[in-house]
This record gives structure tokens, sequence and C-alpha cells, in this order.
């Protein structure tokens, strides 16, 4: 028997046609992760933890998979990839990311990947995308809502809706 997971994602963009790499990114996810079962509308975001980088867009999505955590993260690496993503390095400008969020109700740390997303209850820009598709989920590990983590987030950074 093949077992569904409930995943939610944060995509976001700040190089080159936003827009389109989101877009690309909802595509490719569909074609090789799984069932987009909603999407947020699109927000533009100040950079976290840097002042001169491009606004990034940014979008939250649940999908359903049949990929266990790991092969989900890779796959949606080699996605970045294909969006023209290069390094790793944290805070630094991107054609295309995608995060992790929640993968059920999933505790995981391994080296490559941490779930939930460690820093997700800390920052405007994933929690206003998230609460648009799932004000009522329950951090696994915090124990609050999605629209508690977001009323109780002291991220000052500018989030605006524009789709």
């Amino acid at each position: 028997m093949k077992i569904t997971h409930t995943v939610y994602l944060l995509t976001g963009s700040n190089i080159g046609d936003r827009q389109l790499h989101l877009q690309h990114a909802l595509e490719k996810i569909k074609a090789v992760a799984g069932s987009i079962i909603s999407t947020s509308a699109i927000y533009q975001t100040q950079p976290w933890g840097v002042m001169n980088h491009e606004d990034y867009l940014n979008q939250a999505i649940q999908i359903e998979t049949l990929l266990p955590a790991i092969e989900l993260f890779e796959a949606l690496r080699a996605i970045e990839i294909s969006e023209g993503r290069t390094g790793s390095e944290k805070n630094t400008p991107r054609t295309l990311d995608i995060d992790i969020l929640f993968y059920d109700d999933l505790n995981l740390e391994a080296d490559q990947l941490i779930i939930p997303h460690p820093r997700l209850h800390q920052r405007r820009f994933v929690l206003e995308p998230l609460c648009d598709i799932a004000p009522d989920f329950m951090h696994p590990k915090i124990k609050k809502t999605v629209k508690d983590l977001l009323k109780d987030c002291t991220d000052g950074l500018q989030v605006k809706k524009v789709s």
C-alpha cells in the first residue's frame, strides 16, 4: 500500500523573472513530486538577513506526495538547479529556492534536511503565505497553529500580497 504524505513548501525567487521561476516551480513540482493541492497568493517580501538584495516573490504550496522526505528534498533540489540556482550559501540571491516547511507531522534532523523547517516560526515571509493555505496546521514541535505563529511573530520585514 502506498502512503500519501501532505507536505507544505515555500518557493522563493529574487533573481531574473521571479514570477516565471515560481510558475516553473509549480509545473516541475507537479511533474516530479506529487499533486498540488493548494497554493497561496504570491507575496513580495524583503530579503531576510541582508539589506542590499532585491525583494523576493514567495508562495506557499501544499502538495501530496508518495516520495519519502529525503527523496522529495533531492527532487526539489534538482528543480532549483534546473532553474539556474547555484551554491547553497545562506541569505544569497536565488533564481529559485524551495523549502520543505512541514512533511505530515514529521520531526526529522538529517545532515542536509531538518523538518519542520527550523526557522519558519520566526519569518513573516514564510508565515503569511502559509497562513493562506494552512492557518490551522499545528506545528509538530512548537504545538501552535500557523495563524498563532504568525500572530506571535516579531519579524518586522515587509510582506505584501501581489496576487
